[in-house]
Parts: structure tokens; sequence; C-alpha cells
């Protein structure tokens, strides 16, 4: 791809590193934005500028925040005592979206992967012991992508907390085994949610298979 302007080529080489946008993509997008007005432009690029110098993580459940505490974990209409735990912000918008949930979350930045040297240590998991024995929760919902390193996470976490008095379940998997929760459609995740199973009752079968 030939440019006359230095400026438009490394306009479109920022946009192109943006995740699914090739080329052609960037380049649509920067022409639009010469069509924009000057104030228009500085307030679409100050928005991106603004996010990334303030925004914060969560110090309850890793979840992106505007404050120290998320908005639903400082919400007094959310059960304290259901823990969902997910892989990713990205979990935490797919589940909210379905409105079939209303407890609170714990988001672990990632999974357990030993091939890509992703251990225990380096997952959101130092405050969640404490968080379930202050919240008193009741429930654990593990909603990770049904995959080997989403069941292995999950079978890890509930080992670590097998000495508390609470009830850990798994959404139940009308999700196919290998997909990604994020890519899930809302009406089918929302049925996931709402009928859980207890997690032993799944890793029976998946031992069996």
């Amino acid at each position: 791809m030939v440019f006359s302007s230095k400026l438009i080529e490394d306009a479109v080489a920022q946009f192109a590193k943006l995740p699914g946008v090739g080329k052609k993509t960037a380049l649509r997008m920067v022409l639009h934005l010469l069509k924009m007005q000057h104030e228009d432009v500085a307030a679409f690029a100050g928005a991106f500028s603004k996010m990334k110098q303030e925004i914060k993580f969560c110090a309850e459940c890793h979840n992106v925040s505007d404050s120290d505490v998320c908005l639903i974990c400082a919400s007094p209409g959310r059960l304290h005592t259901q823990l969902c735990i997910v892989e990713s912000i990205r979990d935490v918008i797919a589940i909210e979206s379905t409105q079939h949930y209303n407890g609170l979350y714990h988001v672990l930045g990632g999974i357990l992967s030993p091939l890509d040297g992703i251990g225990p240590e380096q997952l959101n998991l130092s405050n969640l012991r404490s968080r379930v024995a202050t919240n008193e929760v009741e429930e654990i919902i593990m909603a990770l992508s049904p995959t080997i390193e989403g069941d292995t996470t999950a079978y890890y976490i509930t080992k670590e907390l097998k000495d508390l008095p609470v009830r850990v379940t798994t959404i139940a998997r009308g999700i196919a085994f290998g997909g990604e929760l994020e890519y899930t459609d809302e009406m089918t995740l929302g049925r996931s949610i709402t009928k859980r199973l207890p997690i032993e009752n799944y890793m029976s079968v998946q031992g069996k298979s």
C-alpha cells in the first residue's frame, strides 16, 4: 500500500496494530477521521489517552474501574454471597450482558498454562481466600472457558478452597468444549449461568472421559 502522505501512513500503521484491523480497514478509519471536525478528532484521541492514564483495577475483584473499588463490588444491590470466577474483564462484560447474574466477580487475569509459563503466582489469587471469608461467600461459580486450561484452573482453585464452607459450582456445558466464553451468545451463556452444576459432578464426568 503506497501513501502520498507520511502522516497518513503513520496513522494507518497505528490503527492496524488493533486486533482484527487490517491496513485497508485502518485506511478507511483514518480517511473518516480526516473528514471530522478538529475538535471531534481531539475528543476521540483524548478519550483514549485519558482512559490509559486514569483507568484503575478494582482492589477487590480486579475488574477495570474508575475508582479503587468498581461499581459492581460497591453496589449494595449485588449478592455478596455469590462469587463468579472468570478469566478476563471481557468475560465479566459477557456475563453482565446476559442479565442472569447478580453476584460479585473475581477476575483471574488469565488461566493456568504451565507450557506458557503461567502458574498460580501469575493469576489474581492472592486475595481470593480473604474475599470468600470476609464476604461470607456461600457459592463460588467457576465461569471459565471449557478448555483443558480452564478446567485445570477450576480444579486448582477448588482444591485450594476445599477447607472453607463454600459451595463450588460450574456453568452448565451449553458451551462447546474448547470454546471461549466471550464469544458465546448471550442466550446460551445466560442459560449456562442459570443452570450451573456442582463442580464435583462435572469433574467426575471429565475424569471418566
